[in-house]
């Protein structure tokens, strides 16, 4: 029964609004593993640790991806559509559509971890470690994400999304948190780090994660696009 209805209601929307769920429903599970993670971590002392912190959205985005990847590719991600768009894989209306869907996802994914898992550490907001210099903060920001977007356009050429596709984005992300996070935060992803930066009110490292994303995919977008504008000629 429960079957039967979704899948008229599936059949009653278009292409754009499928796609349009499928970022908001994706970037919400990613999101509230991403960043509840972090919070339940505070909630212990710090004690589930690292580890933890960066399996959780590896399981967020492998079933994101295993869910929606044929319906929206999966990106769940403003950076990662930005780079999309510059291979051509996307148009600018649907570069807008997905931004949208993507910051709606986040945001009501940081209300839900708000109101159900806690406010601890500013709700997960990313944070780096000024410590370091800042151009080494910002050149592992950007290096965290060129490496998850190599490794998505990788899958996406070879597999098309398919097989252990979502697997690996995953672990993509889990490594860059594991390897990166104790420098730059490791956002890789400028939803996931706006969403609990603004129901918090720490706005002071979006600067960080709204530029380099941004540029570490756009470089790998740039590199790869010749690839697969020789593809499409094939």
């Amino acid at each position: 029964m429960l079957k039967a209805s979704r899948d008229r209601i599936a059949a009653k929307l278009t292409l754009p609004q499928k796609r349009f769920a499928a970022e908001v429903i994706g970037t919400f599970i990613v999101v509230v593993l991403a960043t509840g993670s972090v919070v339940i971590d505070a909630k212990f002392g710090g004690k589930l640790g690292l580890p933890f912190i960066a399996f959780a959205p590896f399981v967020g985005i492998a079933i994101g991806v295993y869910l929606f990847g044929k319906i929206s590719m999966a990106h769940f991600n403003p950076a990662v559509t930005l780079a999309f768009l510059i291979t051509r894989h996307v148009t600018k209306l649907q570069l807008l559509q997905y931004f949208a869907a993507q910051i709606t996802g986040a945001l009501l994914a940081s209300l839900f971890v708000m109101s159900v898992i806690g406010t601890e550490a500013s709700l997960g907001a990313n944070v780096p470690d000024y410590s370091y210099p800042l151009p080494l903060v910002f050149g592992i920001e950007v290096l965290a994400t060129a490496l998850l977007m190599a490794v998505i356009f990788s899958v996406v050429y070879t597999k098309g999304l398919r097989g252990f596709s979502g697997l690996a984005i995953g672990s993509m992300v889990g490594l860059d948190i594991f390897f990166l996070a104790f420098i730059s935060g490791a956002s890789m992803n400028p939803a996931r780090s706006l969403a609990p930066a603004l129901l918090s009110g720490v706005l002071g490292n979006l600067w960080l994660y709204w530029s380099a994303t941004f540029i570490g995919s756009s470089a790998v977008g740039f590199l790869i696009r010749k690839k697969f504008k020789s593809s499409k000629t094939e």
